[in-house]
């Protein structure tokens, strides 16, 4: 198991002004950090890369479609343009040396159309991340999609949905992301929505319900993490926090008071939080 830190918390786009926030973060206990990935060239990847290195962190990534790509629309640009944006986001994780490119890489996070997913659009999904699977293939690189919570999308909701479209995939290059803020709005059942899951789960976001501290909330994370070492889990147990500090995240997250003194009391307390109740699970 490895404890990662979504860098979200600080930027939308990590430049060499990050340096010594990673160092920090190093500093801090964890064992690698994600990185937003929301256009793939967004930041200095051979930099960073080199950068984490030299301070022997891991990373992964997490990325989201523009407003004008989407894997399940019916308009084939639209569909052309996920796919390019995702390729490349792709290069972008083998260049950096992310190990996972996670997110709801299905669909623009917020476009909600009033209905679900229809079957027409669950097999666009499903053809498209094929193709996806194809490019990542010998990368390095495994894609991981997000269930995010009804109010974020209508696509992909919880981890039942997610395992029917990667069992239809049918790669060992995609899996699925298990997000306990998301799980906590969307799963009957902690334990049932993980153990369902299985080996699939491939990528876990640590997010308190109320997107600040691990464990000064209300998840169960008795029940999370004993089920994630109970399907076998030893992947990335990533933070993602987000605060009113950063005014483009915190308008899509509609976080419009402080959460916690600080990030890096997020950060600290989170990351010393996960390592002792994983200990405990």
């Amino acid at each position: 198991m490895k404890v990662g830190m979504n860098l979200l918390l600080w930027t939308a786009a990590v430049t060499d002004e990050h340096l010594s926030l990673i160092e920090e973060i190093k500093a801090w206990g964890f064992d690698g950090v994600e990185f937003p990935m929301f256009t793939p060239d967004c930041s200095p990847w051979p930099q960073l890369a080199q950068h984490l290195h030299g301070l022997e962190l891991g990373c992964t990534a997490v990325g989201v479609l523009p407003e004008d790509a989407s894997l399940v629309d019916a308009d084939e640009g639209a569909r052309r343009r996920a796919q390019d944006h995702l390729k490349a986001s792709i290069d972008s994780c083998v260049i950096v040396g992310a190990e996972v490119l996670a997110g709801p890489i299905y669909h623009p996070v917020g476009a909600l159309v009033g209905r679900g997913p229809t079957d027409d659009e669950r097999k666009r999904c499903i053809e498209g991340l094929q193709a996806l699977a194809a490019h990542a293939e010998g990368s390095g690189v495994v894609v991981v999609v997000e269930p995010l919570n009804r109010f974020e999308t209508y696509v992909v909701n919880c981890q039942e949905q997610a395992s029917a479209i990667v069992d239809a995939v049918g790669s060992e290059w995609i899996g699925q992301l298990y997000d306990t803020f998301h799980s906590n709005i969307e799963e009957k059942s902690i334990a049932d929505a993980i153990q369902g899951g299985g080996k699939r789960i491939r990528h876990v976001h640590v997010s308190a319900n109320d997107r600040a501290t691990p464990g000064e909330d209300h998840i169960d994370w008795d029940t999370t993490f004993a089920q994630l070492k109970a399907i076998g889990y030893d992947g990335w147990l990533t933070i993602e926090a987000f605060g009113s500090w950063l005014p483009e995240v915190a308008g899509a997250t509609c976080i419009w008071r402080k959460m916690a003194p600080s990030e890096e009391h997020v950060a600290r307390e989170g990351c010393r939080f996960i390592r002792d109740a994983w200990a405990r699970a």
